[in-house]
C-alpha cells in the first residue's frame, strides 16, 4: 500500500487520499483557441520515472498537496504544499 506523508497531518495510508492529476500546470486564459483548451483539458505527462502529482487528504485535513512520485517503483521522494516549486530530487531527473 501506497503512504503518503501530508505535509499538514503526518504520513497515513493511500486510502486516505484522492489523486488529483498532474501537478504545477497553469490553465489557459478564456480568450484561447479550441485547440489549446483542447490540449490543456486532454493532455498531460505520462512519464516513466518521477512524476509530479497533485493529491487531496479527503479524510483528513481536506487539504490539496503536491507529491513527487517515481511511477515504475511508487516510491515518494517528496511531498510538498500546494504554490511551492518543484523539488529538486539528488540524482532524479524530475521533469
Amino acid at each position: 500500500m501506497l503512504r503518503l506523508n501530508c505535509p499538514w497531518c503526518g504520513t497515513r495510508d493511500e486510502v486516505e487520499f484522492s489523486f488529483g492529476g498532474e501537478s504545477h500546470i497553469t490553465r489557459p486564459s478564456l480568450d484561447v483557441s479550441d485547440a489549446i483548451w483542447s490540449d490543456y483539458l486532454f493532455n498531460r505527462e505520462n512519464p516513466k520515472g518521477i512524476h509530479h502529482e497533485r493529491w487531496l487528504h479527503r479524510y483528513g485535513c481536506g487539504r490539496w498537496f503536491n507529491v513527487a512520485r517515481d511511477t515504475v517503483t511508487h516510491e515518494v521522494h517528496a511531498e510538498y504544499e500546494m504554490g511551492a516549486p518543484k523539488p529538486e530530487i539528488p540524482g532524479k531527473d524530475s521533469d
